[in-house]
């Protein structure tokens, strides 16, 4: 397959151009117009789609809205993600929980290796979780708790962590064994369970700093909110190839 990577083509016009089978990871087709396209059997995965500031017309339809709802509907207790009171949030955090405890023992269910497999260049599923664990340090222990050096060295931090300035070797224990991954992501799981269980309506207004953009301004409920989305799309991802996976065993 030929890759193109860093090419940049905004403004390109492809006529006539046949991408059937091609894979767009990482792409920035924001504002791309097609005309005449055949999609049968196309598959996208845009989060950044459901943020509330984004469109995406199917002949002349705006999806997003309908893709967000499908999503609540197949995931009881995403719809809370951004809930603005505690109850909301708790049973957010709850159903999540739920969710990916099944999740784990699908994973475990598979041959042996096989949670850290990964699916056409996706993070393995071990990986899946270790980002997790990443992201409640950043969010939990930096955003909300403000401790210093909050990253445990399992964490898995995404490609443009290290072009971002940030020390990539904080995260120096590259390949944890499974049970030492469910060992560390049960003790953040469990860093979030108290707090949501201790907080009051009163904490969710506090201020906060943005923990990758200091000069933006968060609240304990924004960082919530992005602890759940990452939870929530993280989960989708992990589901989306663990029907890979078990495919894979049964042939």
């Amino acid at each position: 397959m030929t890759r193109f990577e860093g090419d940049d083509l905004s403004g390109a016009e492809l006529v006539g151009v046949r991408l059937r089978g091609a894979r767009f990871v990482r792409t920035d087709l924001s504002g791309a117009v097609m005309r005449g396209v055949e999609l049968a059997g196309a598959d996208i995965d845009a989060p950044w789609l459901l943020d509330g500031h984004s469109t995406l017309l199917v002949n002349g339809v705006d999806v997003a809205p309908l893709v967000d709802t499908a999503l609540d509907v197949r995931y009881p207790g995403r719809g809370l993600r951004r809930a603005e009171e505690l109850a909301g949030l708790r049973e957010s955090w709850d159903a999540v929980q739920r969710t990916w405890h099944a999740s784990i023992a699908r994973a475990e269910a598979l041959p042996d290796g096989a949670v850290d497999e990964r699916v056409a260049g996706e993070w393995s599923f071990s990986q899946t979780l270790r980002h997790l664990v990443m992201a409640t340090d950043a969010w939990l222990r930096r955003g909300i708790l403000g401790i210093d050096a909050p990253f445990h060295p399992i964490g898995q931090p995404n490609e443009e962590y290290a072009a971002d300035g940030n020390d990539p070797a904080v995260f120096s224990e590259a390949s944890p064994s499974w049970a030492r991954v469910l060992e560390v992501r049960a003790e953040r799981v469990a860093m979030v369970d108290a707090l949501l269980r201790d907080a009051t309506p009163e904490l969710l207004d506090e201020p906060r700093r943005n923990t990758w953009a200091p000069e933006f301004p968060e609240t304990v409920r924004s960082c919530l909110h992005t602890i759940l989305e990452e939870e929530w799309e993280h989960h989708r991802y992990a589901e989306r190839d663990l029907a890979v996976l078990e495919a894979r065993a049964r042939s």
